[in-house]
């Protein structure tokens, strides 16, 4: 879902935008389709309701000042409580991260590709219209929606309005929240659906393709031409339009690939690799594509998820747009190859290094103070490893005179234990 955004039935038959005006549809639902019951919101402490009606009421001068006329404030507000599985969900930790091979295996799996080419098929003539009009390749659009919200199976059933309200009451993140919140406010004000059909995820993230409020705001589009802007329904055209919109306008260029997989020469510099070299002339490095042909045109860089003993691959401008959507290497390449598979062409081809034991949480963050006590690192301790954390480690491999892959390891660990 989207932060700088942010995080279906499987059958989806009938026809799309044309048999549906904005008189004859439902706000956040298809003209005839079943109303989608919202998720209950469990009971909470007097005090914490308490403490979130405070909020609300102080709230409302900055929602109003912020351009949200006080009637809107108003209505949307009166549904919003105090959501304790918000807070508990906001607060969980996973004790052990996935393995990058263990996230594709589900991201692009048969089931998920077979859905994906049926969606292509039903869908064939918006996703045509989405793809003119924007440049992305329709199994890029169809990806993001297969890896969001399992093609609108899972779009999420909390109100939007009390999750935000709870989240920007609580206050870990709350200022984050609270421009979420006036966000999702300047949306029911606009029209485009009523506070009761809001609905999301527990962190505010909404409709087919996940949207948060603020993304919304910038990027939703109105495809269908019905006056409202709807991500919410069992139609999809103007969630995908959106999510075209979206990676168009964060530096998709049309007519150019992603990426694709490589194979590396003996000897070659793994200093090279890293989101942070970027260049053109990989193929006189002695870089081949796997299952050959030439490699895509255009300044890319080497990533190597799951260190030397793993996958390689080149990615190019439109790889870093998918990395706007949600900044995590895995969820690009989940994208990205779940495309691949849907348009008929091959998966990842390299082999995992499958039997590496995964790191728990806290050896994840151990690896992150100690790499910063030998000033390697200066970013967050939080465990997750992302470009920061994975340079930081490549750096400190070489200092020591090991392949700086930037893969972190439990024998990396002993070495810096040592």
């Amino acid at each position: 879902m989207t932060l700088s955004r942010i995080f279906l039935t499987t059958a989806l038959v009938g026809v799309l935008a044309s048999c549906a005006g904005p008189m004859n549809r439902a706000p956040g639902g298809m003209s005839g389709s079943a109303p989608v019951t919202p998720a209950p919101i469990p009971a909470a402490s007097a005090g914490d309701e308490a403490g979130l009606q405070n909020f609300v009421q102080s709230f409302r001068s900055r929602a109003v000042a912020s351009g949200v006329s006080p009637a809107t404030y108003d209505r949307a507000m009166r549904i919003a409580r105090y959501n304790p599985e918000v807070i508990r969900l906001d607060r969980k930790q996973a004790e052990f991260s996935r393995p990058v091979w263990l996230y594709l295996d589900s991201a692009v799996s048969d089931v998920r590709v077979t859905t994906g080419r049926q969606k292509a098929a039903q869908l064939s003539g918006t996703l045509s219209q989405i793809e003119a009009r924007y440049g992305v390749p329709r199994e890029i659009v169809l990806a993001v929606w297969g890896m969001e919200s399992n093609f609108g199976a899972n779009r999420g059933k909390m109100q939007i309005i009390p999750s935000l309200a709870t989240l920007a009451y609580d206050g870990r993140r709350g200022e984050m929240f609270q421009n979420q919140l006036i966000a999702a406010l300047r949306i029911l004000q606009a029209g485009d659906t009523d506070p009761e059909h809001m609905l999301g995820s527990w962190a505010g993230a909404m409709g087919h393709t996940q949207f948060m409020p603020t993304s919304y705001l910038d990027y939703a589009v109105d495809f269908t031409g019905d006056g409202r802007r709807d991500i919410w329904s069992e139609d999809p055209t103007d969630a995908l339009a959106s999510t075209a919109n979206y990676l168009r306008r964060n530096g998709w260029v049309p007519g150019q690939a992603w990426g694709a997989e490589v194979q590396l020469p003996s000897g070659f510099n793994m200093g090279l690799v890293g989101k942070g070299t970027r260049r053109s002339d990989w193929a006189a490095q002695g870089v081949r594509r796997i299952g050959g042909g030439a490699l895509p045109g255009g300044n890319g860089s080497i990533i190597m998820p799951a260190g030397a003993n793993g996958p390689a691959f080149l990615i190019l401008d439109n790889f870093r747009s998918i990395l706007r959507y949600n900044n995590s290497d895995n969820y690009a390449l989940g994208v990205a190859f779940l495309g691949e598979r849907i348009a008929g062409r091959p998966g990842i081809q390299g082999s995992w290094p499958r039997n590496d034991r995964p790191l728990s949480t806290t050896e994840r963050q151990e690896i992150q103070q100690r790499l910063r006590a030998k000033g390697f690192y200066q970013g967050e301790i939080d465990g997750l490893f992302g470009s920061a954390t994975m340079e930081s480690v490549a750096a400190y491999q070489r200092s020591i005179g090991v392949t700086p892959d930037g893969y972190p390891t439990s024998i990396l660990l002993g070495q810096l234990r040592r």
